[in-house]
């Protein structure tokens, strides 16, 4: 390891801050859902889901751009200039009058929200590998776990105060904070000889070298279907909290509970994942969440009381939030083992295809919302299915390789 004289603790703090970023930007506004869909959106509640999933869009987009640019111009740079469109975002969309001008505007902000979110994966490549880079990103997911855990009802303290703009005002704070820890304290880890120039040919060859790789190429399909559990959820949570139970009110302290406790699980890939692996973690996680989504989709179904099926949601929504947290990280660093002298360039063409695809997955899903949870359960059945039988296949083409090594 070169580049880093912080020390591993500031480090790992540093780069949750940042992956944060996009964390914050989702979960803080989830409280303000009602409130965005009074005033920006009556006469249509479910468009107003594009709130959420115009910012994932405008982030897969923006993913693409962030690692070749740090890969030219240097990590820190590409940061500070997406944190700039991050915060240009949440000031438009502070300000927006209309739904879709806050649509656009987070969109923008998505953009934004690619460099740090991106970067901070390169970083950490450029710094760490293998099992032991495994390890540093669950450490940071162990971090980013407890911002979806407090955001909500930070992001509900903040309405209450000042309305569902005002949480707009505290992503440009959190965003300055983050962003000016980094440049004060990190070294610039990707020194220029080692950078490319960003020339297109280079960009199209790098690309067709990280789909070369039929390991990688199978990574990306997993996360993309894991990303669209994740999505499908956080984009209806709130909605079924409000029109299936009536606890909107209490919706920010009950994410908050089912934030902390899915984050106990990046401590346990923290733990398992030197002896275990990356991949059999991610794969016994994915089948284990096939059976308890198809159970609870049969529960859901059944003529239970509504505080039996209010209980049945949380504890699946844990189920669903601890296996993202035992899949992602270790998915990511799957994908990016190959990639390590295109790390830049590798990391934004696996988030940005992933990010982008499972959006397209998750739509589908929000639309079909009519008041239950049933639809985001069935799709993350079916979600959780096929990245299973992809990690599966994975094993495969791993044992070919070790065979013709």
């Amino acid at each position: 390891m070169s580049g880093q004289r912080i020390s591993q603790g500031e480090f790992i703090f540093m780069m949750a801050m940042l992956v944060s970023t996009v964390a914050l930007a989702i979960d803080a506004m989830l409280p303000a859902m009602a409130q965005i869909t009074a005033e920006l959106s009556p006469e249509a509640p479910n468009r107003s889901q594009w709130i959420v999933t115009s910012f994932i869009l405008g982030m897969g987009l923006g993913t693409f751009l962030a690692g070749p640019l740090s890969d030219s111009f240097g990590r820190k740079p590409v940061v500070i200039a997406g944190s700039g469109l991050y915060i240009l975002g949440a000031f438009l969309t502070w300000r927006a009058e209309t739904l879709d001008l806050a649509i656009a505007a987070r969109i923008l902000q998505g953009l934004g929200a690619a460099a740090p979110r991106i970067v901070a994966l390169a970083i950490i490549r450029d710094l760490y590998s293998g099992r032991e880079m495994a390890r540093l990103m669950s450490f940071v997911m162990i971090i980013f776990t407890l911002i979806p855990a407090f955001a909500p009802t930070l992001g509900a303290l903040l309405i209450a105060w000042g309305g569902w703009r005002a949480v707009f005002l505290m992503f440009i704070v959190f965003s300055l904070f983050a962003t000016g820890w980094m440049m004060l304290r990190l070294t610039e880890p990707l020194p220029p000889a080692a950078r490319r120039p960003l020339r297109l040919p280079a960009l199209v060859q790098g690309t067709r070298e990280v789909f070369s790789h039929a390991s990688v190429r199978t990574a990306i399909a997993a996360l993309t279907f894991t990303f669209a559990m994740l999505f499908s959820v956080l984009s209806l949570t709130q909605q079924a909290f409000d029109a299936q139970f009536g606890r909107a009110d209490t919706f920010h302290l009950w994410f908050g509970l089912i934030a902390l406790c899915a984050g106990t699980a990046s401590f346990l890939n923290s733990v398992l994942v030197v002896r275990l692996g990356m991949r059999y973690l991610v794969t016994l996680s994915l089948i284990v969440q096939v059976g308890l989504s198809s159970l609870a989709l049969g529960l859901f179904l059944l003529p239970l009381s509504t505080e039996a099926h209010f209980a049945l949601f949380i504890l699946w929504q844990i189920s669903v939030f601890f296996q993202a947290g035992m899949c992602i990280g270790n998915l990511n660093a799957l994908a990016m083992e190959p990639l390590g002298h295109i790390a830049g360039l590798g990391a934004s063409v696996i988030s940005a295809v992933a990010t982008v695809l499972s959006v397209i997955l998750a739509v589908p899903v929000g639309l079909a919302f009519d008041g239950t949870p049933l639809p985001m359960v069935a799709g993350v059945v079916v979600f959780a299915a096929c990245a299973s039988l992809l990690m599966l296949h994975l094993r495969r083409i791993e044992t070919r390789a070790a065979l013709e090594a």
